[in-house]
């Protein structure tokens, strides 16, 4: 089994920091919320958008597919009480020639091999789709 560490701490009323190996990252944990930093729903959807990317970086060279770039957006959605997110939708825009047979592919291969993406689908409603660049 693999094991990650985190640790963070707070720098004041306005945010607090995270670290694992030698990252560092700034953390929204003001009340009234700051721009330069990511509150925690964002560092939620963020942390799936690098698990899609990192997948993607893995299955590629086994599939042997051509992957010349690759982006993912995401939408989150809130519920107030409990306070928990119920639904995540997300879009992968991968810039390829393969065909829509290989995106299909890809994407469930991402799907299927993502620690986060699994974790996350067992708890919520997570919803996405691949296309490729224009």
């Amino acid at each position: 089994m693999l094991e990650y560490r985190v640790t963070a701490r707070r720098i004041d009323s306005h945010g607090s920091e995270a670290e694992a190996k030698s990252a560092r990252l700034v953390l929204d944990t003001d009340l009234a919320g700051r721009d330069d930093a990511f509150n925690p729903a964002e560092m939620l959807l963020a942390s799936l958008a690098a698990c899609l990317l990192k997948g993607a970086e893995r299955v590629a060279p086994m599939l042997r597919f051509d992957l010349r770039g690759i982006e993912v957006s995401l939408h989150g959605v809130r519920q107030d009480s409990p306070p928990r997110m119920v639904r995540i939708d997300y879009a992968i825009v991968v810039d390829t020639d393969e065909t829509d047979q290989r995106l299909d592919l890809l994407h469930r291969n991402l799907r299927k091999y993502g620690t986060i993406s699994n974790t996350l689908a067992e708890a919520i409603e997570l919803v996405g789709t691949i296309r490729r660049k224009d």
